[in-house]
């Protein structure tokens, strides 16, 4: 019994090994951000951003982690991850630390995605502020390359509707530098969910996962 036993493990044990052997290298994690506040971060966190990576390998020919990672405002794991994604419906609280951490990083070459859920947009927009005293959101007009990528967009798709508002593409730039776009009154994070998350018809879905793939393919070419 005992041999049997230890001849199941060696196998077994082989198995693992040559299954990592042979997964295939990924060139790029993405990840969600997570923050205090007690807003929802974890807002769309089963099934958004990882049919987006999906969408994005098959379509695009990323090679992307299928498996989405959660970093915090503050950790210095925040620079391992070229494209970060927030989202939520409530309150952001950044301390001056998290402020700072999030501002290096994007100095350094990173990108931040914010999709608001409905909700975040007044909390957000005071939180950036601590990040980038001196910068001012601004509204991407409709030829901003971000738009025309592989796939051609006359500003953002509308995927649920909340206040009667055409949705709206803004964006923080730095040095010339767009460093991070904001979504609101667009949903789009939602639109990235899967079918039976928020029942929306495939038209719309794709237009939300083509946008977000225009968002991964812009921040991985700039």
């Amino acid at each position: 019994m005992r041999l049997f036993g230890l001849k199941f493990c060696v196998v077994l044990g082989l198995l693992v090994v040559l299954t990592s052997a042979f997964r295939p290298p990924y060139a790029y994690q993405i990840a969600v951000l997570k923050y205090n506040g007690g807003g929802d971060w974890y807002g769309n966190l089963e099934t958004s951003l990882p049919n987006l990576i999906r969408f994005c390998n098959d379509n695009l020919k990323t090679s992307i982690n299928p498996e989405q990672a959660i970093v915090e405002v503050g950790s210095a794991e925040l620079f391992n991850y070229p494209f970060v994604h927030m989202t939520g419906h409530g309150n952001v609280v950044f301390s001056d630390q998290e402020a700072e951490n999030l501002r290096r990083y994007l100095k350094a070459g990173g990108f931040l995605h914010i999709s608001d859920n409905y909700g975040l947009d007044k909390f957000i927009r005071t939180q950036l502020k601590k990040v980038f005293p001196d910068l001012d959101l601004v509204e991407l007009p409709f030829n901003h390359p971000i738009y025309h990528q592989k796939y051609d967009f006359n500003g953002l798709p509308k995927i649920h509707e909340h206040d009667n508002k055409a949705p709206k593409g803004y964006g923080l730039i730095y040095n010339g530098r767009l460093v991070c776009f904001y979504d609101t009154e667009c949903d789009l994070g939602d639109g990235w969910e899967s079918p039976d998350v928020h029942k929306d018809g495939e038209e719309a879905r794709q237009k939300a996962l083509k946008m977000g793939a225009n968002i991964i393919s812009y921040a991985f070419l700039h």
